[in-house]
């Protein structure tokens, strides 16, 4: 028996990945809501709490679980994955000492300092208002200030975006040290964002196809940032705005990584290591690390994964993924979501979609969806995703456009991303930066 915690769009990704092993494994899921993606594929369906060590480590005994994956943030920050391994469980899903590299900011840009890591912004760090306004004064108009911790995505103020004088800042710090938190100002980065994720066994990684995310809510990256709200990949495990020393140098920045935190903790680091990384004009830099599989980026690579996926895991969990073949197909994937209308602020919830227009619902994947009375509602965040594969961008988001705009109810989805027009504008701004 195979336990995923978690039950968004991710979570529904890697049980599909799960059920097309050649070994067909028993999977459990213990979920925060009910998502009926994973209710089929699952033997064993319970809602409960996914951060609750002690709550987790008692389902996963009752179920006779041998190995657990972990899909979302909050159960590492919580040491989950702590608890499993201390009841004999193997984990895919970092410790809490190491899921830090994401659940703090201050600890992943000391990290990359303290081990000479190249690709860190200039940084400093923050528990009261002493001296940030001259650090303020010292990085002009680029800069960022990040909450020390998860805030759901939306710890994080750029420059320009959201903050638009050095007293919008101060103020946005001045909050930050009134609820007790700490907090990172670095120099804001120019350029194009990519994900970068790799499988790791503590000593070993085995890099996956780079994924560039669309954050804005709205049409050409207007509006509010979301959770995500589309992605792609492409055929040849590039992206069209990057070169092969960007790639090169973004696996080796996961590389020294992983190695650093196994010095630092005397343990590797068992689980997904996913760079957040920006090409610039002055080579790729890091913005942050996320501890687990991407929301929307596993919809991209997970079907493409060649190889048997639970043979992956028991690879990372084993520390002998160099032993097991991991590849991906190339194809170009393009994911979009359909979210409720007044995402993200102000959603609508409770409302009923149907999805039963889908031609092929081999790639649909449920998100923030409940039950109710037999019926699918909306459960108020990114609703249902649709990935559309393919051997060309082009016709990946065609297919990936033709079957989301078939979800029926008060949703939206960004139309734009993975068409040809945007992706050129990628491409331009880069050429633009690197000349």
């Amino acid at each position: 028996m195979i336990l995923l915690l978690g039950s968004g769009a991710r979570e529904h990704a890697i049980a599909r990945a799960l059920a097309c092993s050649p070994q067909n494994p028993a999977i459990a899921c213990l979920a925060a809501n009910k998502n009926p993606g994973i209710q089929k594929l699952a033997e064993q369906f319970k809602v409960g709490s996914i951060s609750d060590p002690k709550s987790v480590v008692s389902f996963a005994q009752k179920c006779c679980a041998k190995l657990t994956i972990i899909g979302p943030e909050a159960p590492l920050q919580a040491g989950v994955a702590d608890a499993l391994w201390n009841a004999g469980i193997p984990t895919v899903g970092p410790k809490k000492a190491h899921a830090q590299i994401e659940t703090s900011k201050g600890f992943t840009r000391d990290l990359l300092a303290k081990y000479n890591i190249p690709g860190g912004p200039l940084y400093r760090r923050f528990d009261s208002l002493d001296g940030v306004a001259e650090f303020l004064e010292e990085l002009g108009e680029d800069y960022v200030v990040k909450y020390d911790g998860l805030m759901g995505g939306k710890g994080v103020k750029v420059s320009g975006d959201h903050l638009h004088s050095h007293d919008e800042a101060l103020d946005y710090c001045t909050k930050l040290v009134n609820r007790g938190g700490s907090f990172v100002v670095e120099e804001k980065l120019i350029g194009e964002e990519f994900s970068l994720m790799s499988f790791c066994d503590g000593e070993h990684l085995a890099h996956m196809p780079p994924v560039q995310d669309h954050k804005r809510a709205y049409e050409g990256d207007e509006g509010p940032n979301t959770g995500g709200m589309g992605s792609y990949s492409d055929a040849n495990h590039s992206l069209p705005f990057l070169t092969d020393d960007d790639i090169s140098h973004a696996q080796q920045i996961n590389e020294t990584t992983a190695q650093a935190l196994k010095k630092e903790f005397s343990e590797g680091y068992k689980g997904v290591l996913y760079g957040g990384f920006i090409a610039t004009a002055d080579g790729v830099k890091l913005i942050e690390y996320n501890a687990r599989l991407g929301d929307p980026e596993a919809m991209n690579v997970l079907p493409l994964l060649e190889s048997d996926f639970v043979e992956v895991c028991h690879g990372i969990v084993n520390g002998n993924l160099d032993e097991r073949n991991v590849s991906f197909s190339r194809r170009a994937t393009v994911c979009k979501y359909a979210v409720p209308e007044g995402y993200p602020d102000s959603p609508v919830k409770g409302e009923p979609i149907d999805v039963s227009s889908v031609t092929d619902t081999s790639q649909l994947y449920y998100a923030s969806v409940d039950m109710k009375d037999g019926t699918l509602i909306e459960a108020g965040s990114r609703t249902v995703a649709y990935v559309g594969i393919a051997g060309s961008l082009v016709k990946a988001e065609a297919k990936a456009g033709r079957e989301i705009s078939k979800v029926r109810g008060p949703l939206f989805h960004r139309t734009d991303i993975g068409t040809t027009e945007l992706i050129k504008k990628r491409v331009e701004h880069m050429k633009t930066l690197r000349n």
